[in-house]
Parts: C-alpha cells; structure tokens; sequence
C-alpha cells in the first residue's frame, strides 16, 4: 500500500483534479415524483427536490462542503494506493480514478464543524461502490487513531455497496482492523457519530458504522448487511423493502434518527458541542455554536383544568405538564435520540442529549403523553426496550462524561405476554444495576406518578427529588385495590396505608428534597415549574460535581444501603400498617358473623338496599 515517488511528491504539490462533471447533471426533473428541479436552490446546493425530499447521490468532496466550516478540511493519508493486485482490478482502480479524481473510495482528514475540531471520514459510492478494501481499511484506522491520539470526535459519512472481492480475505479482515481503531476510540471516552448515506450496506454496515455512539440517516436510504437478498413476491419483498430503510431502522430501534441532509449539518453542530471534549481553539462565538432547536410547539397543554385535585388524581390524570413539556421548557437545546440496538423505539421513555445552561447532560425520562399521545405512549407504561434504551444513553453519560438527569412519571412497567417475552424483568434489573455503578452525578425527579418497579429502576440516583404534587408508591392504587378488596373502583380506601405523597417520602428518608412549585399552580404556569425544575437539578448538580467518581459510587452505595433501616419514621409507619390491617380484618371478621347468626335465624335478614352487605 504506497505509492511510487512521482505519485507522492504529486499528491502533496499538485491539488486533486475535480471529477468531471456528470452529463446528466444538473437534472430538469425529479426522477422521483417529476417535480420541476430547474434553478431550485435545494436542489442545486444540497441535491435534493423540494418538492418530495429524494436525496439524489452526491460525491465526497462535496459532502465535505455541505457540512465542514469553510476552509477548515486538510485531508490526511492522501497518498496510499494499493499494489500488486490482479490486472482487472488495476484497470478498475484506475478507470474509478480518472472519473471521481479520487485515489481511494474513502476520504480522511482534520476539520471543524461548528467551530468544533473533528476527524471527518467521508466514503464515496462512486469508487468501487464505496466497498471496504485494504486501502480504505487502513485509510479509516488512521482516521480513528489520529482521533484517539489527537483527542478529537470523529464523524463519519458512509455509503457503501458491500465487500471489495478484489482484495480477497483482506477486504474481510478490515473489518477487525476498524473494530480495534474504534475501540480505542470509545475507550477513550472520544465520541463517534455515524451518518448513513444510501446505500450502506455489507461490510461497512456490519462493522464501524453500526459502532457509533450516535447514527443518523438520511431519509429514505438503503440501510442492511444484505439487503438484496430479500425475498420476493407480493407484501413480503414490499415489507422487507421497508424494513432496510432508514425509516424502518428506526422504528426497529437500530438508528438514532432520520435526518434531512438539510439539516444535518445543524444537528451535528448541536451534538457536537454536547458531545465533545472542550477545546480552546472552538469557535464559542459561531451562531451555530449558540443556536438551539426550532421553538417547540407551545400549545401542548390544556388548560382547562380542575382547580384542586388529590395528588393522586392530579398525578394521574394527564392535566399536569409531562416530562416531554418540562424538558422543552427548562432546557434550551434537546436532541432525542432512539432506539435500544436490539428490538425498537419505546416512544413511553424519550432519552437524548440537553444543556443546562452550559452545562450538557443526558437525559432520560418517562413520558405518558396527552389526550391522543397517550395512547402511542402507553400512558407512559415502558416496555422492555424502553428501559433498554435508557440503559444506552447511561452508558453513553458513562463514556462521555456527563451528569445523568431523569424524570419519572409512570404507574409502572407495561405488564403483559409480549413484554414477559422480550425479557421485561430482565431490561429493569440491568437498568438498575447500569445506573446504580455510574461512575457519573446523577439527579432523578418524580414529576407525576413514580409507580412500582418502573420508577425504581431510573431512580437509583445520588439526588432523588419529586414535586409537591407527585406520587411515589409501591404499586398503582388501583392495583392495590384490586389485590386487598377485589374491586379497583375502591381505591381512594386503598390510597390510605401508601406512601403516596411528597411530604411522606421526605419523612421517611425516601427523597432527598421537594421541589414545591409556583405560588398559581403548576397546571397554570407551566413555565414557571419548569424554571424551578431547572434550577433544583442545577443546584444539586453543581453540589455534585466536587466529588470525585470514587466518592460518588460509596455515598450512592451508603444511600440506599440505609433505605428501610429502623427508625421512628420506620416505625411509625409499621405502626399505621398493622392499625390499617388489624381494621380491615376485625371488619371481615364482624361481617362473617353476622352472616352466620343470620343463617341460623338469630338475626332478621337486611331490606334491599341496605349497606350492611355491600358496605366495607
């Protein structure tokens, strides 16, 4: 793999001559829906139509135009090429040359995005189908390593159409090589964002692009190890179709995102600078830098609410601001990611990247939804994936760093045959245990219902917090209705004997603090509970941060090893336990005498409607 003196001396004097320009480029119409493309900006600045967003193919360069800052690209390892090869494949090789003016399918090198310093590795479709050979093995190690070593990200584009048969063996054995460059990288605690062009495919989407910390997709690509080898005929070959694109990827839980080439460069800029080790030489006074999301839709909440409810009922009920609606409130920037990398994307946990001022955190929440939302979220009942991608984001929190921040609001894990079957138990154990050795601070908030195990398992947290208004129980009051009385409508008697409110937990060592919330009401400033949401988790964060990871693992470990220890709090509520059950037996066992003095006559039978029977 070098090349002959001529040929690097020229490489490094000589600029790489463009690739001559395709005849049927610029197109007059979509190939896709056959809108007009004729002088649309989109079109010509980012190749794709308007009109239904068909991402048409692009070169590497000029992807690295589209998303590095201007002038920042200096390109590295230039100069290898591959010897010895078979005649046909030389012929090949230099055909793919003279007409992409590239030296190999790959393009590695230093540059910024956003003003933040990066690897960028750029494959191109056009040489070779983009396959991963020797050369471009070797190419793409070198980019990692120089990652590792330079102490830079690395974003990755990739296309690719498979394996490169000329290189024999070899081209398999890439795929070991770039696994052990990635993992340096991730054992570094460097970030990797993978951005998938179409197609992906065989040995490049096998390997380091399915090893990122983030992947995104451009709509509509062609995503899978195999995906030519789908069978045919009638629904089957058109729901296999779907299933290897991006858009199935993501449903399936294998893609963070599907992003718009338009609006990918924005999105890497954010994640970036949430990502990203901090660099002295970052341009902080880019717009980009400082740019949040779009503004979110403020319309979400109702706003005709009842003026007093029990904290149940209000926990309960859907008329508080959920999760989702204090996460876009309190902070500026939030980037959603997806999915779990095994089975799919549980839309009851929402779980990304966010700032706290200038803080970044991960975030991970319970979301039940509003009104039609609801019912997509389960009512924010999780399923095994659901804790399986919070357990993703604690390890990426882990990698890179950063404080972990949760909101819980769920009545409990979603119980039922499909969640037994893809190992419920199971996800809530690792979950618990991922979050309870995190070597970073963790803050946990129950916003509305904390119910059961499907709150424990995001709460094992060195701060532990809960609004005013939230709930933390051991189980739903209607179930415990049903369990004690056989009759779920009798919960408000079944409320009575829980730990349900704020002020219970905080006496009995449960929580740490209460976050009391605006003087009007949280149903009518939504925005001020948020602001005050933010400013509890800053002040525990910024009390956090002075312990080192050592520390933090033994008070977490001394936390919860005193949960339950005798107490006069402890006591006191065994006390009230045993008077609520002693109550409730000393009734059943009244009611089953009278029943019996009545069988034998002693006592005249009750008129209908009498309360005797039905009372309890």
């Amino acid at each position: 793999m070098v090349r002959s003196l001529a040929d690097r001396l020229g490489a490094f004097l000589v600029r790489t001559p463009s690739p001559p320009v395709d005849e049927q480029w610029p197109l007059e119409t979509c190939t896709s829906c056959k809108a007009s493309l004729v002088d649309e900006p989109l079109y010509l600045e980012q190749h794709v139509c308007p009109a239904c967003r068909f991402h048409y193919p692009i070169a590497a360069r000029e992807r690295i135009e589209l998303l590095a800052d201007p002038g920042s690209f200096r390109e590295s390892q230039r100069s290898i090429v591959s010897l010895g090869l078979a005649a046909s494949s030389q012929m090949q090789r230099r055909r793919d040359r003279r007409r992409t003016g590239l030296t190999e399918a790959a393009i590695t090198g230093r540059a910024s995005i956003g003003g933040v310093p990066v690897i960028l590795i750029v494959l191109d479709y056009r040489f070779l189908g983009g396959t991963l050979g020797a050369v471009m093995g070797e190419k793409v190690a070198l980019a990692f390593e120089m990652g590792t070593r330079r102490k830079l990200p690395v974003v990755a584009v990739i296309t690719s159409g498979g394996a490169r048969m000329q290189d024999g063996v070899l081209s398999l054995m890439q795929l070991a090589k770039t696994s052990v460059a990635v993992n340096g990288l991730h054992q570094a605690g460097l970030p990797f964002i993978s951005v998938l062009a179409d197609p992906t495919t065989g040995q490049a989407f096998s390997g380091f692009a399915n090893m990122a910390d983030v992947i995104l997709a451009e709509p509509g690509a062609v995503l899978g190890l195999a995906p030519s080898g789908q069978q045919a005929g009638g629904a089957r070959k058109a729901a296999a179709s779907w299933v290897s694109t991006a858009e199935g990827h993501l449903v399936h839980g294998m893609i963070d995102r599907a992003v718009d080439r338009e609006h990918l460069r924005s999105l890497l800029v954010r994640l970036l600078n949430m990502m990203a080790p901090r660099h002295d030489d970052a341009d902080e006074a880019s717009p980009e830098h400082a740019a949040g999301p779009a503004a979110h839709d403020e319309d979400r909440l109702e706003e005709l609410w009842p003026a007093s409810w029990e904290s149940v009922r209000v926990a309960r009920g859907g008329q508080l601001p959920t999760s989702l609606d204090l996460i876009r409130r309190a902070m500026p920037i939030f980037e959603e990611l997806h999915g779990d990398r095994l089975q799919g994307d549980d839309p009851s946990v929402v779980a990304g990247l966010g700032s706290l001022g200038s803080r970044p955190v991960a975030v991970i929440a319970q979301e039940r939804g509003h009104d039609v939302s609801a019912r997509e979220r389960h009512e924010g009942r999780a399923y095994p994936e659901g804790f399986r991608k919070a357990e993703r984001i604690m390890r990426l929190a882990s990698k890179l760093r950063l404080p972990l921040v949760t909101l819980i609001d769920t009545p409990g894990p979603y119980y039922g045959l499909e969640s037994e079957e893809r190992g419920l138990g199971n996800a809530i154990a690792s979950a618990m245990w991922r979050m309870a050795q995190l070597p970073v601070p963790t803050v946990a908030v129950v916003v509305g219902e904390g119910g059961s195990e499907g709150a424990l398992a995001l709460s094992v947290a060195d701060r532990l917090l809960m609004l005013d208004t939230a709930t933390y129980s051991v189980t739903s009051p209607d179930v415990r209705a049903a369990l004690l009385y056989r009759d779920a409508p009798r919960g408000r008697r079944a409320q009575a004997p829980l730990i349900l409110t704020a002020h219970d937990c905080q006496e009995l060592g449960i929580i740490d603090d209460i976050i009391d919330g605006p003087p009007e009401g949280s149903r009518a400033n939504p925005d001020a509970l948020a602001l005050l949401l933010r400013e509890s988790i800053e002040r525990e964060l910024d009390a956090l941060p002075a312990r080192s990871s050592k520390r933090l693992l033994r008070d977490r470990f001394r936390k919860y090893r005193k949960m339950g220890e005798y107490s006069s709090h402890f006591r006191v509520a065994v006390t009230h336990e045993i008077a609520h059950l002693q109550s409730y037996v000393a009734h059943r066992v009244r009611r089953i005498r009278r029943r019996r003095r009545r069988a034998r006559g002693a006592l005249p039978a009750p008129e209908s409607g009498g309360g005797e029977e039905t009372g309890d």
